[in-house]
C-alpha cells in the first residue's frame, strides 16, 4: 500500500483539501508527517500572490490532519471506539516562521491524554529544523451519524 491511500484510508481528507503527503514514522502515541509546498498550491493565487506565503490556519490543519491520522491509527489497534475524530479545542498557536513554495513541512504530533473519547495533542510544524508553527489541540470522536447530522 503506498503512502498516500494509508493516508486516504485514516482520514476523510482529499486533495485539494488534503495537507499530509507522507507518513514518515509512527509510533503508538506520536507521528511525524512531510507536505511539500508546491507554488501550484491553489491558496497562493490570492493570498499574497507577489509574494507567496501559506496561510497559518492552513498550516494548522496540515498539523490537525497528521493527529487525525495518528489517532485514527491509535483507534484501530486499540480497544478504543471508532470515529471520526473532530477539532473541539485550539490553544497556544504560535506562528513564528513563513512557509512558502518549495519548503517542505516536517510535522510532529504527540499524543498528551486520552479521556474517554477527547485526545489532547500537541504538535509543530518545521522547515528545515525551525520551528514555523506549534500549537495544542484536542480532537473528540464522534459517532458517524453526528457526521450525517452536521451535513444536513
Amino acid at each position: 500500500m503506498s503512502n498516500l491511500e494509508e493516508i486516504y484510508q485514516a482520514i476523510p481528507h482529499r486533495p485539494p483539501f488534503l495537507f499530509v503527503d507522507t507518513i514518515c514514522q509512527l509510533t503508538e502515541n506520536s507521528i511525524t508527517t512531510t507536505k511539500k509546498i508546491s507554488i501550484e498550491e491553489p491558496y497562493f493565487k490570492g493570498h499574497y500572490p507577489d509574494n507567496p506565503i501559506m496561510p497559518g490556519v492552513l498550516i494548522c490543519e496540515a498539523i490537525f490532519q497528521s493527529g487525525a491520522i495518528l489517532i485514527s491509527k491509535k483507534i484501530n489497534y486499540t480497544s478504543l471506539s471508532k470515529g471520526i475524530p473532530v477539532i473541539t479545542r485550539i490553544k497556544e498557536a504560535k506562528f513564528r516562521k513563513m512557509v512558502k513554495p518549495g519548503d517542505i513541512l516536517k510535522i510532529e504530533v504527540e499524543i498528551k491524554d486520552i479521556m474517554s473519547k477527547v485526545f489532547f495533542l500537541q504538535g509543530k510544524a518545521t522547515i528545515s529544523g525551525k520551528t514555523a508553527v506549534s500549537i495544542a489541540f484536542s480532537c473528540t470522536l464522534i459517532e458517524e451519524k453526528e457526521k450525517s447530522m452536521e451535513a444536513a
